[in-house]
């Protein structure tokens, strides 16, 4: 799977299995615009369920052709920076939201930790359509 991660993205996969706290925006998205759309993950350090999917998930985002996920990006919250998602979501982690065009959040279904990075992409192409 590293194989299918860019190297721009490498070093936040490779800082995060060293332990170390990189959340925000990972730079996933080729472009930004009007058109562009952001799924939310939220997660927590040392989940294990979390790290894998964040890495399927950059691996998806680096597919390319006509069903590439170009057009959206990807925001990784910590949820024990906030209480209010702690609260929320600390027996759920990882949850993945989209945000709808009037900016509120869309809890999406879970994927399973056994589909493949082509599923996955186009799971959420289907949800962004």
């Amino acid at each position: 799977m590293a194989a299918a991660i860019s190297s721009a993205n490498w070093a936040f996969v490779a800082a995060a299995k060293r332990g170390r706290r990189q959340w925000g925006t990972i730079p996933l998205s080729c472009s930004s615009g009007p058109n562009t759309r952001k799924l939310v993950l939220y997660s927590k350090p040392g989940c294990c369920l979390c790290d894998g999917l964040k890495e399927k998930l950059q691996a998806a985002f680096s597919l390319s052709g006509p069903d590439s996920l170009h057009h959206v990006t990807l925001q990784v919250r910590d949820i024990t920076t906030n209480p209010d998602w702690e609260r929320a979501y600390q027996y759920e982690i990882p949850v993945l939201a989209k945000e709808n065009s009037d900016g509120k959040e869309e809890i999406l279904p879970r994927l399973s930790p056994r589909l493949s990075v082509e599923i996955i992409q186009k799971k959420l192409l289907a949800a962004f359509s």
